[in-house]
């Protein structure tokens, strides 16, 4: 079985999006947003038929672990009830896709965070994913403030309500923050692998995983710059007189595949433990081309993972064993349909 740890709903239908728009237009005005509009599941299965569905088919994948898009949580808008509202219309709209479509889609939500706001919301919406909606993670923003940085550091007392609420209900988070209102930063070219390689340092500055050794998080993009500066991070933990990554980081921290060329793919296998890795495409996502230089689809990673001629041990772990492990609860639903 592959399993793709990463997929954003980036094609949700119009009558959706729009109603974000309005959703932000009405509270600059000092108005109440207008009621969700009637979206039919003709719409969603369309949308997801079209998209995601053909392309898991064609590229042979079987399920997708499914997000709202990242890039739209856009927490720095609005204030703390906009994005509780639009956390939850997102996630509303994410069950309805895993109800059309159980065999290949399962939740992630989107969390209601908003810069300087207590997790107190995000921490009572992500049970209500989990426990009601029958999610099996979350999206975690670094940064609210979209590409200010005013949050703490992750290993801040500040994110302990939700880790805490994490483990409480064994589940994890993809540590991913969204668009980037810091003309400095390029959204998806700068802030998201910026963001990747931040969550890393900070983990190596803290303690977070003595305080929370159950607490697992998944960083994105292949971990950003780390695979390719590994020397520099061992050698930081090492000065800062901190345990070996291995030990430090590693057991708690895994990333995904979403490198688009072969050498970086080359690179993140013969630099992280094969256990540490997840498969992820996040395909229909940031980079929707094709390659010139090879003719594919830059997202299909599928392929440059197949390419490497893994040990089938090796190869079942990064395609669902890693995948099952990190997310319990996929794992018993997996195990409960008898795979």
């Amino acid at each position: 079985m592959i399993i793709d740890c990463h997929g954003h709903y980036t094609t949700a239908p119009g009558p959706h999006n729009d109603w974000r728009q309005s959703q932000l237009a009405a509270f600059r005005e000092g108005r109440r947003a207008p009621d969700y509009p009637a979206i039919s599941d003709d719409e969603i299965r369309e949308s997801i038929e079209q998209n995601q569905l053909r392309l898991l088919r064609e590229r042979g994948a079987d399920m997708t672990i499914f997000s709202p898009r990242a890039s739209a949580m856009a927490h720095h808008q609005g204030d703390e009830r906009v994005s509780a509202e639009w956390a939850r219309a997102c996630n509303d709209l994410i069950a309805r896709v895993v109800g059309l479509f159980p065999a290949t889609f399962i939740g992630v939500c989107q969390l209601p965070q908003s810069p300087g706001a207590a997790l107190d919301s995000s921490v009572a919406e992500l049970e209500r994913c989990v426990l009601e909606l029958g999610f099996v993670g979350c999206n975690l923003n670094p940064d609210p403030s979209g590409g200010r940085w005013t949050a703490p550091p992750l290993t801040d007392r500040y994110w302990y309500p939700i880790f805490e609420k994490m483990v409480e209900l064994d589940v994890p988070a993809m540590v991913h923050v969204s668009s980037s209102c810091n003309p400095v930063f390029h959204a998806t070219g700068a802030h998201y692998i910026n963001a990747d390689t931040t969550a890393f340092m900070q983990f190596i500055q803290g303690d977070l995983f003595t305080d929370l050794p159950d607490l697992r998080l998944v960083i994105p993009h292949g971990g950003g710059a780390v695979p390719y500066h590994w020397g520099r991070y061992r050698g930081l933990a090492d000065m800062l007189k901190k345990p070996p990554l291995s030990e430090h980081v590693m057991r708690n921290v895994l990333f995904d595949t979403c490198v688009y060329h072969q050498p970086g793919i080359d690179l993140l296998f013969e630099v992280i433990d094969t256990g540490n890795i997840l498969f992820g495409s996040e395909m229909v996502g940031a980079v929707r081309g094709i390659d010139p230089e090879t003719g594919h689809y830059f997202d299909d990673t599928k392929r440059y993972i197949d390419a490497l001629g893994l040990p089938e041990a090796e190869r079942a772990m990064v395609y669902s064993g890693n995948a099952r492990r990190v997310y319990p609860r996929l794992d018993k639903a997996l195990r409960g349909r008898g795979l």
